[in-house]
Protein backbone atom coordinates (compact mmCIF):
# COMPACT_ATOMS: atom_id res chain seq x y z
CA UNK A 1 0.00 0.00 0.00
CA UNK A 2 1.42 3.69 -0.93
CA UNK A 3 1.26 6.47 0.45
CA UNK A 4 1.66 10.50 -0.99
CA UNK A 5 1.98 12.95 1.08
CA UNK A 6 1.68 16.65 -0.21
CA UNK A 7 4.13 18.92 1.69
CA UNK A 8 2.81 22.23 -0.05
CA UNK A 9 3.82 26.08 0.05
CA UNK A 10 -0.25 27.18 0.91
CA UNK A 11 -0.54 31.05 -0.72
CA UNK A 12 -2.29 32.90 2.11
CA UNK A 13 -6.18 32.43 1.60
CA UNK A 14 -5.94 31.69 -1.79
CA UNK A 15 -8.19 28.47 -2.61
CA UNK A 16 -8.06 28.80 -6.42
CA UNK A 17 -4.34 28.90 -6.28
CA UNK A 18 -3.87 25.96 -3.45
CA UNK A 19 -6.22 23.81 -5.33
CA UNK A 20 -3.95 24.61 -8.52
CA UNK A 21 -0.75 23.80 -6.74
CA UNK A 22 -2.17 20.36 -5.35
CA UNK A 23 -3.12 19.48 -8.66
CA UNK A 24 0.61 20.57 -10.21
CA UNK A 25 2.24 18.82 -7.27
CA UNK A 26 0.54 15.71 -8.02
CA UNK A 27 1.25 15.26 -11.69
CA UNK A 28 3.64 12.50 -12.21
CA UNK A 29 3.67 11.06 -8.92
CA UNK A 30 2.60 8.17 -9.98
CA UNK A 31 -0.96 7.50 -7.46
CA UNK A 32 -2.15 4.55 -8.43
CA UNK A 33 -5.30 3.37 -7.60
CA UNK A 34 -6.42 2.70 -3.89
CA UNK A 35 -3.05 4.57 -2.89
CA UNK A 36 -3.98 6.92 -0.10
CA UNK A 37 -2.77 10.80 -0.51
CA UNK A 38 -2.53 13.45 2.56
CA UNK A 39 -2.72 17.09 2.41
CA UNK A 40 -2.03 19.54 4.75
CA UNK A 41 -4.31 21.40 7.52
CA UNK A 42 -6.27 23.79 5.98
CA UNK A 43 -4.47 23.01 2.97
CA UNK A 44 -6.77 25.91 0.89
CA UNK A 45 -6.34 29.10 2.79
CA UNK A 46 -3.31 28.64 5.25
CA UNK A 47 -3.70 28.64 8.87
CA UNK A 48 -5.99 31.62 9.33
CA UNK A 49 -8.37 32.84 12.12
CA UNK A 50 -10.38 34.87 9.46
CA UNK A 51 -13.35 32.11 9.14
CA UNK A 52 -15.75 34.22 7.80
CA UNK A 53 -13.28 34.47 4.81
CA UNK A 54 -12.28 30.79 4.73
CA UNK A 55 -14.58 28.35 5.67
CA UNK A 56 -15.75 26.29 3.05
CA UNK A 57 -19.43 27.36 2.87
CA UNK A 58 -19.46 27.01 -0.67
CA UNK A 59 -18.38 23.60 -0.58
CA UNK A 60 -15.37 24.64 -3.24
CA UNK A 61 -12.54 23.01 -1.67
CA UNK A 62 -14.89 19.89 -0.32
CA UNK A 63 -15.63 19.60 -4.23
CA UNK A 64 -12.36 20.11 -5.09
CA UNK A 65 -10.91 17.25 -2.92
CA UNK A 66 -13.55 15.06 -3.71
CA UNK A 67 -13.14 15.32 -7.50
CA UNK A 68 -9.62 14.61 -6.74
CA UNK A 69 -9.71 11.73 -5.07
CA UNK A 70 -12.25 10.11 -7.99
CA UNK A 71 -9.74 11.45 -10.93
CA UNK A 72 -6.84 9.77 -8.87
CA UNK A 73 -8.87 6.57 -8.07
CA UNK A 74 -6.99 6.98 -4.68
CA UNK A 75 -7.78 8.13 -0.79
CA UNK A 76 -7.43 11.91 -0.11
CA UNK A 77 -7.70 13.31 3.56
CA UNK A 78 -7.45 17.03 3.40
CA UNK A 79 -7.59 20.11 6.29
CA UNK A 80 -10.21 22.64 4.99
CA UNK A 81 -12.13 24.89 8.28
CA UNK A 82 -16.03 24.86 8.03
CA UNK A 83 -18.34 27.50 10.38
CA UNK A 84 -20.75 25.34 13.06
CA UNK A 85 -24.19 26.35 13.68
CA UNK A 86 -22.71 28.73 16.75
CA UNK A 87 -20.36 30.80 14.06
CA UNK A 88 -17.39 29.43 15.31
CA UNK A 89 -14.94 27.56 13.24
CA UNK A 90 -14.33 24.01 12.78
CA UNK A 91 -10.31 23.08 11.98
CA UNK A 92 -12.02 20.15 9.59
CA UNK A 93 -10.69 16.73 8.11
CA UNK A 94 -11.92 15.51 5.31
CA UNK A 95 -11.57 11.80 3.72
CA UNK A 96 -12.90 11.24 0.48
CA UNK A 97 -12.97 7.55 -1.01
CA UNK A 98 -11.57 6.63 -4.79
CA UNK A 99 -15.34 6.99 -6.02
CA UNK A 100 -15.54 10.54 -4.56
CA UNK A 101 -17.93 9.75 -1.74
CA UNK A 102 -16.72 11.72 1.98
CA UNK A 103 -16.46 8.38 4.13
CA UNK A 104 -15.14 10.67 6.88
CA UNK A 105 -14.70 14.00 8.97
CA UNK A 106 -12.99 15.07 11.92
CA UNK A 107 -12.97 18.13 13.84
CA UNK A 108 -9.51 18.91 15.18
CA UNK A 109 -10.44 18.22 19.13
CA UNK A 110 -7.56 20.56 20.67
CA UNK A 111 -7.88 24.21 19.24
CA UNK A 112 -4.37 25.44 19.73
CA UNK A 113 -4.59 28.27 22.29
CA UNK A 114 -1.46 29.63 21.95
CA UNK A 115 -1.92 30.99 18.64
CA UNK A 116 -5.53 32.67 19.58
CA UNK A 117 -7.20 29.88 17.40
CA UNK A 118 -9.90 28.72 20.40
CA UNK A 119 -10.59 32.48 19.85
CA UNK A 120 -12.51 31.93 16.55
CA UNK A 121 -12.43 27.90 16.49
CA UNK A 122 -14.11 25.47 18.79
CA UNK A 123 -12.84 22.13 19.15
CA UNK A 124 -14.42 18.75 18.27
CA UNK A 125 -15.95 16.38 20.22
CA UNK A 126 -15.50 12.66 19.15
CA UNK A 127 -12.52 10.60 17.47
CA UNK A 128 -12.86 8.50 14.44
CA UNK A 129 -11.25 6.06 12.18
CA UNK A 130 -11.69 5.67 8.56
CA UNK A 131 -10.68 1.47 6.43
CA UNK A 132 -8.08 2.21 3.43
CA UNK A 133 -8.37 -0.55 1.65
CA UNK A 134 -6.69 -0.91 -2.09
CA UNK A 135 -9.98 -3.03 -3.13
CA UNK A 136 -12.78 -5.09 -1.33
CA UNK A 137 -10.86 -7.97 -0.97
CA UNK A 138 -7.86 -6.39 0.87
CA UNK A 139 -7.73 -6.29 4.34
CA UNK A 140 -6.09 -2.65 4.56
CA UNK A 141 -5.28 -1.06 7.12
CA UNK A 142 -7.56 1.55 9.83
CA UNK A 143 -6.74 4.87 9.93
CA UNK A 144 -7.51 7.44 12.74
CA UNK A 145 -7.21 11.33 11.46
CA UNK A 146 -5.70 13.82 13.53
CA UNK A 147 -4.76 17.69 12.89
CA UNK A 148 -2.14 19.58 14.03
CA UNK A 149 -1.92 20.42 17.72
CA UNK A 150 -3.74 17.52 18.52
CA UNK A 151 0.01 15.58 18.05
CA UNK A 152 0.64 16.88 21.95
CA UNK A 153 -2.17 14.87 23.34
CA UNK A 154 -1.57 10.84 23.50
CA UNK A 155 -4.98 10.07 25.06
CA UNK A 156 -6.68 10.83 21.87
CA UNK A 157 -3.94 8.62 20.05
CA UNK A 158 -4.92 6.16 22.50
CA UNK A 159 -8.82 6.53 22.31
CA UNK A 160 -7.70 5.94 18.19
CA UNK A 161 -6.20 2.76 19.25
CA UNK A 162 -9.38 1.58 21.25
CA UNK A 163 -11.63 2.37 18.06
CA UNK A 164 -9.02 0.16 16.01
CA UNK A 165 -6.27 2.21 14.47
CA UNK A 166 -3.50 0.75 12.82
CA UNK A 167 -2.20 4.13 11.44
CA UNK A 168 -2.32 7.83 12.41
CA UNK A 169 -2.36 10.26 9.67
CA UNK A 170 -2.27 14.38 10.61
CA UNK A 171 -2.26 17.34 8.88
CA UNK A 172 -0.68 19.96 9.92
CA UNK A 173 0.81 23.87 9.77
CA UNK A 174 3.31 22.99 11.95
CA UNK A 175 5.73 25.86 12.46
CA UNK A 176 9.76 25.87 12.53
CA UNK A 177 10.55 26.95 15.90
CA UNK A 178 8.89 23.89 17.50
CA UNK A 179 9.74 21.54 14.57
CA UNK A 180 11.66 19.31 17.01
CA UNK A 181 8.86 18.77 18.71
CA UNK A 182 7.12 18.05 15.52
CA UNK A 183 9.47 14.88 15.16
CA UNK A 184 10.08 13.71 18.43
CA UNK A 185 6.16 13.50 18.95
CA UNK A 186 5.51 11.67 15.91
CA UNK A 187 7.87 8.90 16.78
CA UNK A 188 6.96 8.73 20.10
CA UNK A 189 2.84 8.58 18.76
CA UNK A 190 4.01 5.94 16.27
CA UNK A 191 5.59 3.37 19.73
CA UNK A 192 3.00 4.55 22.06
CA UNK A 193 0.48 3.23 20.08
CA UNK A 194 2.26 0.29 17.64
CA UNK A 195 0.87 2.44 14.69
CA UNK A 196 2.03 4.03 11.65
CA UNK A 197 2.33 7.42 11.67
CA UNK A 198 2.44 9.95 9.00
CA UNK A 199 2.33 13.81 9.03
CA UNK A 200 1.87 16.28 6.09
CA UNK A 201 3.01 19.52 7.10
CA UNK A 202 3.06 22.61 5.31
CA UNK A 203 6.40 24.34 4.42
CA UNK A 204 6.65 28.65 3.35
CA UNK A 205 5.83 31.20 4.89
CA UNK A 206 2.12 33.14 5.56
CA UNK A 207 1.92 36.47 6.97
CA UNK A 208 3.06 35.23 10.54
CA UNK A 209 4.99 32.25 10.51
CA UNK A 210 7.46 30.27 8.99
CA UNK A 211 6.76 26.30 8.15
CA UNK A 212 10.23 24.01 7.94
CA UNK A 213 8.07 21.02 6.31
CA UNK A 214 9.54 17.58 7.73
CA UNK A 215 6.82 16.01 6.57
CA UNK A 216 7.33 12.17 8.22
CA UNK A 217 6.12 8.87 8.06
CA UNK A 218 7.39 6.50 10.86
CA UNK A 219 7.04 3.02 11.32
CA UNK A 220 5.14 1.10 14.43
CA UNK A 221 8.30 0.37 15.76
CA UNK A 222 9.70 4.17 15.90
CA UNK A 223 11.88 3.78 12.81
CA UNK A 224 11.42 6.93 10.42
CA UNK A 225 10.45 5.22 7.00
CA UNK A 226 10.76 8.60 5.00
CA UNK A 227 11.16 12.07 5.68
CA UNK A 228 10.93 15.65 3.99
CA UNK A 229 13.35 18.60 3.79
CA UNK A 230 11.46 22.11 3.98
CA UNK A 231 10.80 22.33 0.12
CA UNK A 232 7.46 21.62 -1.75
CA UNK A 233 7.50 18.15 -2.60
CA UNK A 234 5.38 14.98 -2.54
CA UNK A 235 6.84 12.47 0.01
CA UNK A 236 5.64 8.88 -1.37
CA UNK A 237 6.37 5.88 0.15
CA UNK A 238 5.14 1.76 0.36
CA UNK A 239 3.44 1.23 3.86
CA UNK A 240 3.09 -2.42 4.58
CA UNK A 241 -0.44 -3.20 7.19
CA UNK A 242 1.44 -6.30 8.07
CA UNK A 243 4.25 -4.95 10.03
CA UNK A 244 1.56 -3.51 12.45
CA UNK A 245 0.09 -6.65 13.18
CA UNK A 246 3.02 -8.85 13.17
CA UNK A 247 4.68 -6.22 15.75
CA UNK A 248 2.02 -5.90 17.88
CA UNK A 249 1.67 -9.75 17.83
CA UNK A 250 5.61 -10.07 18.50
CA UNK A 251 5.61 -7.17 21.45
CA UNK A 252 1.99 -6.66 22.60
CA UNK A 253 2.69 -3.60 24.95
CA UNK A 254 -0.61 -1.84 23.50
CA UNK A 255 -2.52 -5.01 25.28
CA UNK A 256 -0.73 -3.39 29.02
CA UNK A 257 -2.98 0.06 28.59
CA UNK A 258 -5.39 0.67 31.76
CA UNK A 259 -8.16 2.15 29.20
CA UNK A 260 -10.32 2.61 32.26
CA UNK A 261 -8.14 5.94 32.85
CA UNK A 262 -9.01 7.26 29.74
CA UNK A 263 -11.50 9.46 28.11
CA UNK A 264 -14.74 7.37 27.57
CA UNK A 265 -15.93 7.36 23.89
CA UNK A 266 -19.35 6.34 22.66
CA UNK A 267 -20.40 4.23 19.82
CA UNK A 268 -19.99 7.12 17.63
CA UNK A 269 -16.42 7.76 19.10
CA UNK A 270 -17.91 11.05 20.72
CA UNK A 271 -15.37 12.11 23.84
CA UNK A 272 -17.58 11.02 27.25
CA UNK A 273 -19.84 8.97 25.65
CA UNK A 274 -21.15 5.59 27.47
CA UNK A 275 -18.05 2.73 26.15
CA UNK A 276 -15.03 2.68 27.59
CA UNK A 277 -12.50 2.44 24.83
Amino acid sequence: MRVHIVQSDIVWEDKAANHAHVREMLVGVGVAKGDLVVLPEMFDTGFSLNVERTHDGDGVSAAFVSELAKRLGAFVQAGVTAMGADGMGRNRCLVFSPGGEEIARYDKVHPFTFGREGERFAGGDRVTTYQWSEGEAAAGLRVCPAVCYDLRFPELFRAGLGLGAEMFALGANWPAPRAAHWRALMIARAIENQAFTMGANRCGEDPFLAYSGGSIVVSPEGEVLGEAGAEALVLSLDVDPEAVRSWREKFPAWRDGRADLLPRLGDDGKIGGGQGI
